[in-house]
């Protein structure tokens, strides 16, 4: 099979298109024929020498999201057929021809979504049901602020927290951004290039603040953050792009009763991952495509990986960008 590998740690260019053995499924795994794959910022920083793989995934082939069909079958897997199309969370190895699969992890393909389209969901739904909805105990109601709320993770939470009633924040760096994300569901969009979020927040909410955020930012935006929460709180953590060190107020956490945790996917247990599919398939996957769509940006072929990963760090993008193996529709 072709599969995109990582030949050293640097910059795009050193993802290059190689052959390699197609693996074979363990016995609670599927094989998956990949249609398309999604592109992450954790494949990023894989591709920088930041970010290993874990034990049970390819060292230098990253793709932690796919779409495709089960090819062969593992000797215990029961739930999946020969044939079924499927999009699937992987510890790595997506940027491939083939993939394994445990799976728990996988899901079936959304009404009305395209087997490329479904590539883009499974990275970020699981990102999102995991720390909005399981960690941050997410209620019908709730207000939530979403940093970066034009990416791939932001726009899977626009519409995951609209559609089971929750009202929506988001900031992101552009007019442009803000209304596509005002469009989607969100009911304040902020461009955090012209104002400030911690005084707009504020304001919207006539100073009572939010329930939940979302941060992938980190670095200042942590006491910016602190200052709008509400009483019981909650601040979640998926990543720390403007840097690891942020300033706290412990006597306002303290006051306010707030909880500040944080969390990452890829090393969560497969019956972990596995029980976020089963509430994904419940409780979001009916919602498509009523009030719950796929939001892809551009769709390259998989010998282009570098230039999707350009494409990624430019941040012009708005929702997701996908490798498709092949180029038939």
């Amino acid at each position: 099979m072709k599969a995109i590998v990582i030949t050293a740690p640097g910059k795009p260019e050193v993802l290059q298109i190689q052959e390699r053995d197609i693996p074979k499924p363990r016995a609670n795994e599927v094989l998956i024929k990949v249609k398309a794959a999604g592109v992450n910022r954790p494949d990023i920083a894989q591709r920088k020498g930041y970010y290993p793989a874990p034990s049970d995934a390819p060292a230098d082939i990253p793709g932690l999201e796919v779409s495709g069909t089960i090819e062969a079958l593992g000797a215990e897997v029961k739930n999946w057929e020969l044939g079924d199309e499927v999009c699937a969370l992987v510890s790595g190895g997506g940027y491939a021809e083939f993939v394994t699969a445990p799976s728990l992890q996988c899901l079936p393909v959304p009404d009305r979504v395209s087997l490329i389209e479904a590539a883009s969901l499974p990275e970020t739904f699981f990102t999102v049901w995991n720390n909005i909805f399981d960690i941050g105990r997410f209620q019908e109601g709730d207000t939530v602020l979403i940093h970066g709320g034009s990416s791939g993770i932001g726009v899977a939470a626009i519409q995951m927290v609209h559609a089971l009633g929750g009202k929506v924040i988001v900031t992101a760096g552009s007019v442009d951004k803000c209304q596509y994300c005002t469009k989607l569901g969100a009911d304040l969009a902020i461009n955090y290039k012209e104002k400030d979020f911690e005084e707009e927040v504020l304001q919207f909410t006539k100073q009572n603040g939010v329930d939940i955020i979302l941060d992938m930012i980190g670095g200042d935006y942590t006491s910016k953050n602190i200052n709008i929460l509400k009483p019981f709180g909650r601040l979640i953590m998926i990543n720390a792009m403007k840097g690891k060190m942020g300033e706290v107020d412990l006597i306002r956490i303290m006051k306010n009763r707030l909880t500040l945790t944080g969390s990452t996917l890829r090393p969560q247990s497969i019956k972990y991952k596995g029980e976020i599919a089963k509430n994904l398939q419940i409780h979001i996957w009916p919602f498509f495509n009523d009030k719950i769509k796929p939001v892809v940006y551009k769709t390259f072929p998989l010998f282009r990986a570098a230039d999707a990963h350009t494409l990624m760090e430019s941040s012009e993008h708005i929702g997701k960008i996908l490798l498709q193996t092949s180029e038939e529709a």
